[in-house]
């Protein structure tokens, strides 16, 4: 019995042994394709410094369109839960630009 218990400790050490390493969790940054232009006449200068760091201009513009309660509430959430380094000096700039219609 004690026998057997090394025999299947020593077997499930092999396999570990032999298993590949465990991948990190990458995070991947969107690739340069660019700024996100002017939006019916707001300026899209603080969305760009602010937003593009994270999120690519495709994933910005294909958003469905929310209130500027609800797009407060996302920036707010961004920086409490993701840590997003957003200057909070650049909110109302980034809010007009993003219900700017």
């Amino acid at each position: 019995d004690r026998l057997m218990r090394l025999a299947l400790a020593l077997a499930a050490l092999a396999l570990i042994a032999a298993a590949p390493p465990t991948k990190r969790l990458a995070v991947e940054l969107p690739d340069a394709e660019g700024l996100l232009p002017e939006r019916y006449g707001v300026s899209s200068e603080a969305v760009n410094n602010n937003c593009l760091a994270c999120h690519s201009a495709a994933m910005i513009t294909a958003q469905p369109r929310l209130s500027r309660v609800q797009w407060g509430e996302t920036i707010a959430k961004m920086r409490t839960v993701y840590a997003a380094p957003i200057d909070t000096a650049d909110d109302k700039a980034i809010l007009d630009w993003l219900v700017a219609d």
